[in-house]
């Protein structure tokens, strides 16, 4: 189940530190640059406890670090961890975020909370929402907070990105998926509706931001290996996930993977600071740095270049036949590459 193919770093700290070194290296080494557009993004958010990281672990063959039930429940995860998920096409990503809700941050400390959920809204294609079956149409229930705060801090976000909210609903009873998925989308449905809106998205449907998908899993103590069944059932859902009907086929607004680095550190610093993120104009900063960063690569490599040195040793002399044409095809071996 655990594979090779999955290597992971910290992206932020407990305390909130962005790890600039740690996603370059972590970038490098499951060589994201050569992706394109052809890679997703996957986050799982939802209260403390609830079984995340292992059902990460068993759906993307990853290794985040799972609460052992024998030493109690305690926080486990720290901050926002990314890891590539083992022997998924195409590249996916995916970010195991600390739980909701947990004794160790205190009731008031909900400002990280609060800024992960965002991040990862803006950063995900695909989130995650773990939620314990009996809270289903529960008014107490352990999510509602949290996606009151997904849905408000979604709205100070420039433009939706038609991000893929999937609820995996564990600890399934006998209550068949089809008489519990109606009540959760009805419970959706109203903690959107009892959101405060910006006048701009006064009218703005849930549909707009969000396609929502609802999974149910049974029982990972009780039930190992009907739970081991349904998530290599859920996993392939993951294939392609980004071709059209795919779980994320209309996502908008993707950032090329060899921006990814830049644009969440931007992203993050953006959330810190507590600004509200515009994106497509956070977009248009991204590619520009990109494109920077690749004419001065190219210009370096030219400049270096043997045959070039040759000719510009050549010119100090006098003038050199074909000049123009050896030139031209100096600088067009560069540029097509």
């Amino acid at each position: 189940e655990k594979s090779d193919g999955s290597c992971s770093t910290q992206l932020i700290d407990g305390d909130g530190a962005f790890n600039a070194t740690g996603i370059d290296k972590f970038i490098a080494e499951v060589r994201l640059g050569e992706c394109g557009l052809s890679y997703a993004v996957v986050s799982i958010m939802g209260p403390q406890s609830s079984g995340k990281s292992t059902l990460l672990n068993h759906l993307f063959g990853t290794n985040f670090r799972e609460m052992d039930a024998f030493r109690g429940r305690s926080q486990t995860t720290k901050g926002i961890w990314l890891a590539r998920c083992a022997g998924i096409e195409p590249c996916t990503l995916v970010m195991d975020l600390e739980g909701t809700d947990g004794r160790e941050r205190g009731e008031d400390d909900t400002a990280f909370e609060k800024q992960s959920a965002l991040f990862a809204l803006a950063v995900s294609d695909i989130v995650l929402i773990n939620m314990w079956c009996h809270d289903i149409g529960r008014e107490q229930a352990a999510n509602k907070p949290l996606l009151k705060t997904v849905f408000q801090v979604m709205m100070r976000l420039f433009s939706p990105r038609k991000t893929t909210l999937m609820f995996v609903i564990r600890d399934k009873t006998r209550t068949p998926l089809e008489n519990l998925e109606p009540v959760l989308r009805e419970d959706v449905q109203k903690i959107w509706d009892s959101v405060p809106k910006p006048h701009v998205h006064k009218e703005t449907r849930l549909s707009e931001f969000f396609n929502v998908e609802v999974v149910a899993l049974s029982s990972y103590e009780e039930k190992e290996e009907q739970f081991k069944e349904q998530v290599a059932s859920l996993r392939q859902r993951f294939f392609h996930s980004i071709t059209p009907g795919g779980l994320a086929g209309d996502r908008r607004g993707v950032v090329p993977a060899s921006g990814f680095s830049f644009s969440a550190q931007q992203i993050w610093k953006v959330i810190k600071e507590n600004k509200d993120l515009d994106l497509p104009a956070h977009k248009v900063m991204v590619a520009t740095v990109r494109c920077e960063e690749i004419a001065h690569e190219k210009y370096s490599a030219f400049t270096a270049n043997e045959d070039w040195c040759h000719l510009e040793e050549a010119v100090q002399s006098g003038p050199v036949p074909g000049f123009g044409k050896k030139l031209t095809s100096i600088l067009y071996a560069f540029l097509s590459e």
